[in-house]
């Protein structure tokens, strides 16, 4: 008995170690994530909320009453209000088609679809003014015509629905093709039309992901600062959106008034992400239900 337990105990003690270390571990990875979500989210956003209001709520509306501030604000609104409807047309046709016929040129659909993720939007703005602008393909034509895209309202509603068209397919395409199309495919068999299939069948099974795709193409719209920065001309009044608004306050050491102004786009990603949680909590179980009885 002496000389058994010594041994026994040996052989104990890595497992004792290891149960330690898998108790340890899951704790040690949550606090890295904590750490790293303060020092890359929670920290800045904290300060554009601190700096906005650093000298006072008087300060801080007499910045977002400017002129300047409700035209970019105005014609954010406005961007937001064409580019996301039209984003929502095409993602709901692509998706539709992509998860529901077969037909040549799939592949290269979904890959296009992807193409504003891997594309930087810089180099989206600039393709538009070589398409566009007045030394452009089509530039002269536009000009003969007194039409004008770039450096106008056009070309930032063009750029923003280029960055912005692959949200809400992509949060269509995964779900609608876990559902199948054995439901469409009664339908039809039971004499529905494709829209009777559609708004019948199809729309209610994913609403919600379509909610979700159009929260996430509107916040983006609103925040694209890149591809808009390089099609608008920075015209004072006229086609500064927000975040361009935001840079030219910034640059005039308007430091107080740019925050002021940012922390109106934060409120919104704050928002966005608020209405997203609470529709996942409210409805996440039926959506769950949905995935595993499509």
């Amino acid at each position: 008995m002496s000389t058994t337990a010594p041994v026994i105990a040996a052989k104990l003690a890595p497992r004792a170690r290891h149960a330690k270390t898998l108790r340890i571990a899951p704790t040690l990875l949550i606090l890295l994530a904590l750490v790293y979500l303060a020092v890359v989210l929670l920290v800045p956003a904290t300060a554009v909320f601190v700096e906005a209001l650093g000298k006072g709520f008087a300060y801080y509306f007499d910045a977002i009453r400017e002129r300047e501030v409700w035209a970019s604000i105005k014609l954010t609104l406005i961007t937001a209000a064409i580019s996301v409807p039209l984003n929502l047309v095409f993602g709901v046709a692509a998706a539709w088609a992509i998860t529901k016929f077969q037909f040549r040129g799939k592949a290269l659909l979904l890959t296009l679809i992807d193409l504003p993720f891997t594309v930087s939007p810089v180099i989206c703005g600039l393709i538009y003014v070589l398409v566009f602008g007045l030394q452009g393909w089509l530039g002269p034509w536009l000009n003969a015509h007194d039409i004008k895209i770039i450096f106008a309202v056009p070309g930032i509603i063009l750029a923003t629905l280029f960055v912005t068209f692959p949200f809400v397919a992509r949060e269509l395409i995964p779900l609608m093709q876990e559902q199948g199309s054995d439901d469409e495919e009664a339908a039809w068999m039971l004499g529905a039309s494709g829209w009777q299939t559609f708004f019948r069948v199809t729309l209610p099974n994913i609403k919600w992901a379509l909610l979700y795709g159009v929260l996430l193409c509107n916040a983006r719209a609103m925040g694209e600062f890149g591809a808009v920065s390089v099609v608008s001309g920075h015209i004072r009044g006229l086609t500064n959106t927000i975040p361009l608004q935001i840079e030219i306050m910034y640059n005039e050491y308007n430091f107080v008034g740019a925050f002021a102004v940012a922390s109106l786009l934060a409120l919104l990603a704050l928002l966005t992400l608020a209405l997203k949680t609470l529709l996942e909590w409210k409805y996440g179980d039926a959506l769950a239900a949905q995935r595993r009885n499509p």
